[in-house]
């Protein structure tokens, strides 16, 4: 494997840009010292499923749900641990957003709203909203509409200019967006939170060896003392290897929703 292809599309605000290279640079430097053909530069892919898929993927982070699609195409690396509050650990959980304005006061009160959803294969603003809604939903919609925006920020967006009552925010990307964003966020309030869930994987397409280099340089990034700014911006604390069924939770999520009715966010 000539480890062509590097990326970490996930958490890629522009502002943190830099942050981000430094990450990688440094990552790719552990990387050689191993023996590791890394890349100079991360890959900007516009195709992430086309791209994950890559015999020559030597380290990218996907979402959880789109995971469960990938098993025969990658191996987990590891799992970062962030600061961002909603996160126990490597575990994540998404901010159930409204406006600082809308007076409702638990989830009951926006039956027949509409609902931000960032994308359909997001774990984040789909499987773990489904999941929470599906009790309440009695197995009928519960949303009057449910509009795609394309991203996290565009459905804060959505929620801060009243097209929207509702919106799963990753709880990363919020506090990442609360930091570089403040205006978009601002005003927004949290009205609860979804159940926990593993959080976004490192993947790679490359045999047993190369995970283990992958997570040595992992830890060498992860205490050196001068990427500390680094990994404060990017609020990432550790990198966790968790057991190798931890994504299934994931999938139960999915089977709960449908075995109570509510297959479809909707």
């Amino acid at each position: 494997m000539d480890g062509i292809l590097s990326s970490l599309p996930m958490y890629d605000l522009p502002e943190l840009r830099p942050q981000t290279a430094a990450l990688w640079q440094a990552l790719a430097v552990a990387l050689r010292a191993a023996g590791v053909a890394a890349p100079d530069e991360l890959s900007s892919p516009d195709a992430l499923a086309a791209h994950w898929r890559q015999p020559d993927l030597l380290l990218s982070q996907t979402c959880g749900y789109p995971l469960l699609s990938l098993p025969e195409h990658v191996r987990v690396v590891a799992t970062p641990a962030y600061t961002a509050p909603g996160c126990e650990g490597a575990w994540y959980r998404s901010a159930l957003v409204v406006h600082r304005d809308n007076p409702a006061a638990d989830l009951e009160a926006l039956r027949g709203g509409v609902c931000a959803l960032n994308n359909p294969d997001s774990n984040s603003g789909m499987n773990l909203l489904r999941a929470t809604i599906a009790p309440l939903a009695g197995g009928r919609p519960f949303f009057r509409d449910v509009v795609v925006t394309g991203g996290h920020a565009a459905s804060l967006a959505a929620v801060g200019g009243g097209t929207a009552d509702l919106a799963a925010i990753d709880c990363v990307t919020l506090a990442l967006l609360q930091a570089n964003r403040p205006a978009l966020t601002a005003p927004m309030r949290v009205l609860g939170w979804t159940p926990a869930a593993p959080g976004l994987p490192l993947i790679t397409a490359g045999d047993a060896s190369l995970v283990e280099k992958l997570r040595e340089a992992l830890a060498v990034v992860a205490a050196d003392p001068a990427l500390a700014a680094v990994r404060r911006a990017l609020l990432i604390d550790r990198f966790v290897v968790l057991p190798g069924d931890a994504y299934e939770v994931i999938r139960q999520l999915e089977h709960d929703a449908e075995i109570a009715g509510y297959p479809v966010l909707a």
